[in-house]
């Protein structure tokens, strides 16, 4: 099987379902800055120290790919033949547990801090901001068709997750976090 169609050569590409779409449809960004954000966790993975964050990085890998195919399937009709998995509420309760467990570990945040320290760390603040961008573009789309709002509750609790995971890889480290001097 190739890996080239040719059918997006004039600037469209298909969606789940067969619709065809411009490439620089908002949907389109949205899945898109998913599938950035599932490939910055990956190199993340590649540079963290501790195995817990890997696990925890691994898992929500898999939890975008649903995201994404969520995202690439408009919910209508005619997709509903195709059952794709949708977001579920639980993927959101996972993330606030990971955000609590790994919290209880760290030391109260007094303090802003800018992104940095260990690598694994400012790998895991790009994380966090590549979500906040896929958070933007999904607000947009909502604006336009119907989207699952635990969609963006898990995107949410994902950028709170990320922010105490690169504390954590810091701290893990032996690197401290880099306060924000006004």
């Amino acid at each position: 099987m190739k890996i080239y169609t040719k059918t997006g050569d004039k600037g469209e590409t298909g969606l789940f379902g067969g619709e065809r779409v411009s490439k620089n449809h908002i949907r389109i960004k949205a899945y898109g800055t998913v599938d950035e954000l599932n490939s910055f966790i990956g190199l993340a993975i590649t540079e963290v120290n501790n195995q817990e964050i890997k696990e925890i990085l691994t898992d929500i890998q898999n939890k975008l790919f649903v995201v994404g195919s969520d995202l690439a399937t408009p919910e209508n009709e005619k997709n509903k033949k195709l059952n794709i998995q949708r977001t579920a509420a639980d993927f959101i309760t996972k993330a606030e547990k990971d955000i609590d467990l790994i919290s209880d570990k760290l030391e109260p945040l007094r303090n802003f801090i800018l992104p940095g320290g260990s690598k694994g760390a400012a790998l895991l603040h790009i994380c966090r901001t590549v979500t906040r961008r896929a958070e933007r573009e999904i607000v947009e789309l909502k604006k336009i068709d119907y989207i699952s709002d635990n969609i963006l509750v898990f995107l949410n609790r994902l950028s709170d997750l990320f922010f105490v995971l690169s504390r954590f890889e810091n701290q893990v480290s032996g690197i401290p976090d880099t306060k924000w001097i006004p």
